[in-house]
């Protein structure tokens, strides 16, 4: 009687190695996962904190402006488009800080400081100052509008604010077309806008040499 002999079926090689690469290719792409989003969350962030910083620029100019108490009369002088601080150093004649200013100097003096301190806090950091579109009497200006713009670490077609502060609002409900190119956020930037009330109180000296009172 031939006796069977039992044949090993030859034994698979190469699976633990699959498995392992398999395995890398999914921790892989979950780490990958986990960057992106915390990337995200760091841009967001990063937004975060420069409009923050936007909004206390801004509360800087309405402290300027309430420290000088002729800052109503004196209100055209802060209208400024999107400019250097170096385009204004012409118009600066005195330091306020080691001199005594007029109050149209203390404006000048005031918007060139301020400017340059949005140039040096946001990046490619620019604003623009402008009488609020609704009032259009000259008699009863009372705010200007604030428009900072920065860029972000973002390609300029992909990240901007489409904010136009020249728009009023119509009766019905709609807007009206812009009309001002320094109320609107300059394309490829981040903006913030805000309004300031100018402050109206009595002042010693009004234009003329005699007291204001608004």
């Amino acid at each position: 009687m031939q006796q069977l002999i039992p044949h090993h079926a030859h034994s698979q090689q190469g699976i633990t190695l699959l498995e392992s690469l398999i395995a890398i290719l999914v921790s892989a792409l979950g780490i990958l996962g986990i960057l992106g989003v915390q990337m995200r969350t760091l841009s967001d962030t990063q937004t975060s904190v420069r409009r923050g910083q936007a909004i206390r620029l801004i509360e800087d100019l309405g402290e300027r402006m309430r420290v000088n108490p002729n800052a109503l009369i004196s209100i055209n002088s802060y209208i400024s488009g999107y400019t250097p601080p170096e385009a204004n150093e012409s118009k600066v004649t005195v330091s306020c800080q080691s001199s005594a200013c007029t109050p149209l100097q203390q404006a000048e003096y005031d918007l060139q400081q301020w400017k340059a301190a949005v140039q040096q806090n946001l990046p490619a950091g620019q604003s623009s100052i402008f009488l609020a579109p609704g009032e259009t009497v000259d008699a009863n200006r009372r705010q200007v509008g604030v428009m900072i713009a920065w860029r972000e670490n973002e390609r300029a077609d992909t990240k901007t604010d489409a904010i136009d502060a020249s728009q009023v609002r119509n009766s019905d409900g709609s807007f009206s077309a812009g009309t001002d190119d320094d109320n609107a956020c300059p394309e490829g930037f981040t903006c913030h806008l805000q309004y300031l009330s100018v402050a109206a109180r009595c002042a010693p000296y009004g234009s003329g040499g005699t007291p204001y009172c608004s």
